[in-house]
């Protein structure tokens, strides 16, 4: 028979239980039964079965210890939780009547009750203080339920602000570890936000507490400690500093208008922005321009001292204007012609440093600057774009051009004013990209648009007159030197050959080298201007090399091979004039070649070669002064055909 505990289950009968454990022994049985008694065997099954019930006694006073250990500390935690509660109600019953009671005291007279008076305020601060402690130790211990009991208690106390100002410091706690202000202000607010609504009954006002203390404490002290030690001695930093953190600022503002902090939410962040920043944000303009201004000086004056350049002051006034206007009028310089050695004194890269420190300065004066104030401030730092790039470097670089063309009658001269022409172009489109990127945005809306865009066009109008200037007086050098191979390379005898049946060649020396040099010019116009600027450029060299050509060929008198000479130097002409690309030049050239066939029609065929399509139009004296070019015209006395 198994020992078990369930042997014992009442009613119990020892001699019961014996008897069922001798009947169960074989030779056990009273009776004898099946087998003969066998008193040895019952002896050893009792000692056995005896030692069998000692250790189930030990096992089950074991489990008696146990059990009765873990009764004790359950009671004794009842115990405690009973204590706690019945204390708890004694706090609420407590405030209850001595806030009753404080409010009664109001009433009271001071002569004749000031010592109940006093003892009732006593009473209510010590009990005040003590909800405060164990506000503060619940909070500790992260026991919200604990948190909110006394917080409804205290809503009622004049203590329940500085019970606030308990929760919101202490939240503070451990919660700036990490190098970023911002980024912690974030995790805090929106761990503090999943919090107070469980513990106030007004959780947006202790939000909103909670995030103008971070912001008039934690959030000033960062801005101040990072702008006040670069203030006066890195302005670049400072204004660098300034954006960013005013940028981070409002982004992380934005960030807690997702929270419930009241009604107005947009102008109590707004303002708590303001308080910040406030005092910086009133000088910033100024310190903004003060730096662009010594920057771009810096800059510029970096670039001509790499050059080894002292740069020329340029004249201004009335005298200049005068000068300009005589300049124009004449085509001639006034003053000594310099030589740059073909440097134009345009850098891209400085262009890009100025243009550069003017998108930064756009994009902190449209962050940092107040609505109202905006496009002033963007026109002012726009006004200091124009005077470094278009004023001290564009216009400089254009008057030491204008000054390094050569005379017309100059030999050889280096035409690198082209040059200066395509490097101004690129740079104004840079410029031009930037003024309708980024200012355009800043000032579409207000009247200071007319003003930019006056001053623009002012810029434009200034740099367009010296660049035709420049450009108009290098066609004249192209022109002057043309004229110079014709007069050096052409020889009388060209269009007068000794032996007339002895001429081998298709067109003259002097052709040769003028096409090679007009080809040139033609491209290196190309690569200077773009859009409509290079017809009109060539267009404008292209009647000048016509005219010259026009000219120069009444000059000789030709026989019969001279003029067919002539007619294929023509041809040659027009087809450098194809590169040009302009109908009119070609045209010019056409009705040249048409001119030139009088030189060498027969006397009688002349009056049908006038009157065809390319002559018919053209004055008489023109055609008759071809004609008088001919060897042949007096003893021809081809001039009857014009009478």
């Amino acid at each position: 028979m198994a020992t078990t505990a369930q042997l014992f289950e009442e009613p119990f009968d020892a001699d019961e239980y014996i008897e069922r454990l001798a009947w169960r022994t074989p030779g056990g049985g009273s009776k004898g039964g099946a087998e003969a008694f066998d008193p040895k065997r019952l002896l050893e099954e009792f000692e056995n079965h005896i030692e069998e019930l000692k250790q189930l006694d030990e096992k089950i006073q074991r489990r008696v210890e146990k059990l009765e250990h873990q009764c004790h500390r359950e009671a004794k935690e009842f115990a405690h939780k009973v204590q706690d509660l019945q204390r708890s109600n004694q706090i609420k019953e407590a405030a209850d009547i001595i806030q009753k009671l404080h409010l009664i005291a109001q009433e009271l007279p001071f002569d004749r009750f000031a010592d109940v008076k006093a003892k009732i305020a006593s009473k209510y601060h010590d009990l005040e203080r003590q909800l405060i402690q164990e506000f503060t130790a619940a909070q500790r211990r992260g026991e919200i339920g604990r948190m909110r009991e006394v917080a409804a208690v205290l809503l009622h106390f004049k203590g329940y602000a500085h019970c606030v100002d308990v929760y919101i410091k202490q939240c503070q706690e451990g919660a700036y570890l990490r190098n970023d202000v911002f980024e912690d202000t974030a995790v805090l607010c929106q761990r503090v936000n999943k919090q107070v609504g469980e513990v106030f009954s007004s959780p947006e006002t202790v939000m909103s507490k909670l995030i103008q203390n971070i912001f008039e404490n934690k959030l000033q002290a960062h801005v101040r400690e990072k702008l006040d030690e670069t203030r006066h001695s890195d302005v670049e930093q400072y204004l660098k500093n300034l954006y960013d953190l005013y940028t981070r600022t409002t982004a992380l503002a934005t960030k807690l208008t997702e929270f419930n902090l009241g009604s107005d939410k947009h102008t109590f962040l707004s303002k708590l922005i303001k308080s910040i920043f406030s005092s910086y944000l009133e000088s910033y303009i100024d310190m903004e321009r003060d730096y662009l201004r010594s920057r771009g000086a810096m800059i510029l004056q970096r670039y001509y001292d790499s050059k080894n350049h002292q740069k020329r002051p340029i004249g201004t006034g009335s005298i200049q204007e005068l000068k300009e206007r005589i300049r124009q009028c004449t085509n001639l310089p006034l003053g000594p012609i310099i030589d740059t050695h073909g440097e134009t004194f345009l850098s891209p890269e400085l262009v890009v440093n100025l243009l550069q420190e003017t998108r930064h300065a756009f994009e902190r004066c449209h962050r940092l600057s107040d609505p109202s104030d905006l496009p002033k401030n963007a026109f002012s730092i726009f006004l200091l774009l124009v005077d470094h790039l278009c004023v001290e470097h564009i216009d400089y670089a254009l008057e030491i051009g204008l000054s390094a063309i050569p005379s017309s009658d100059a030999k050889n001269a280096n035409l690198y004013f082209l040059d200066v022409v395509q490097q101004a172009n690129s740079i104004f489109h840079l410029f031009d990209k930037q003024f309708n990127d980024q200012l355009m945005p800043l000032i579409s809306s207000s009247p200071k648009l007319a003003e930019c865009l006056h001053k623009k066009k002012e810029v434009i109008e200034q740099m367009e007159v010296k660049l035709d200037t420049g450009i108009d007086r290098t066609i004249n050098c192209m022109v002057g030197q043309m004229k110079h191979i014709l007069a050096t390379e052409q020889k009388k005898t060209d269009f007068r050959p000794e032996d007339e049946n002895n001429v081998m060649i298709q067109y003259t020396a002097a052709c040769s080298k003028v096409c090679a040099y007009v080809s040139r010019q033609v491209e290196h116009v190309r690569k200077s201007m773009d859009g409509k600027n290079v017809d009109t450029v060539l267009t404008e060299l292209g009647v000048r090399f016509h005219r010259l050509i026009h000219e120069h060929l009444q000059q000789y008198s030709y026989s019969s091979m001279g003029g067919m000479l002539a007619i294929c130097d023509v041809a040659e002409y027009r087809r450098c004039a194809k590169d040009f690309r302009v109908p009119l030049v070609l045209q010019l050239f056409d009705t040249l070649h048409a001119l030139c066939n009088l030189l060498v029609v027969a006397p009688d065929n002349l009056k049908q070669v006038c009157s065809g399509e390319q002559l018919t139009n053209l004055d008489r004296n023109l055609l008759h002064a071809f004609v008088q070019l001919r060897v042949d015209y007096r003893s021809a006395r081809l001039g009857r055909h014009f009478s």
